[in-house]
């Protein structure tokens, strides 16, 4: 009967994942290991590999799973700006998938449901920038976009903003910055 116990968890792939992502919100992606996710998720050391091969394996599903919630959040936002707010929002709110899907060298980038998660997340970006006028270069309008808001969810996270945010909400210091660099004229004090 304890042999059994070990590998009817019930949703065994889920407790993992779920460790896993805790590890990564507190140590870093680097903390993994599967045998210790095993422990917390109180099954045999072997377990785990029933739904990740490996530690790869892992991570590639937390980056899938990111990328998939990713283009969902972007998706309710109705323009540019606030598909910049959802960036950060998701950041903030999600930081370990966050932290695994920008750091390609962690997984398997050529995964199927990573592929297919990731391209709609790109998609939903890219419906974002065709709601501002046009421009010469859609695509760099679209890198200068994703650089705002990734960088401000990448120094967010990092406690790098914690001085200029202060106790005001990032999202609404967000879309402040985001006035400031692109529409000048409603700037305050302008």
């Amino acid at each position: 009967m304890t042999s059994d116990r070990a590998y009817h968890h019930g949703d065994l792939r889920r407790a993992v994942l779920t460790a896993a992502l805790d590890v990564i919100r507190t140590e870093g992606p680097a903390a993994l290991s599967l045998r210790d996710l095993a422990r917390r998720a109180g099954v045999s050391h072997a377990a785990p590999a029933h739904h990740f091969k490996d530690r790869t394996g892992l991570l590639t599903a937390i980056a899938a799973e990111g990328y998939a919630l990713f283009a969902d959040a972007l998706a309710a936002a109705p323009d540019l700006r606030e598909r910049g707010v959802a960036y950060v929002r998701f950041a903030a709110t999600h930081p370990a998938h966050f932290q695994v899907m920008f750091q390609p060298d962690l997984y398997r980038t050529d995964d199927p449901d990573l592929l297919a998660a990731k391209d709609r997340a790109t998609a939903e970006l890219r419906a974002g920038v065709a709601t501002v006028p046009p421009t010469d270069d859609p695509r760099l309008a679209g890198v200068a976009a994703w650089s705002l808001a990734h960088g401000y969810a990448t120094l967010l996270l990092s406690g790098n903003l914690d001085e200029a945010v202060g106790d005001r909400d990032p999202e609404d210091v967000f879309r402040l910055v985001g006035r400031l660099l692109f529409n000048a004229e409603d700037a305050p004090g302008r």
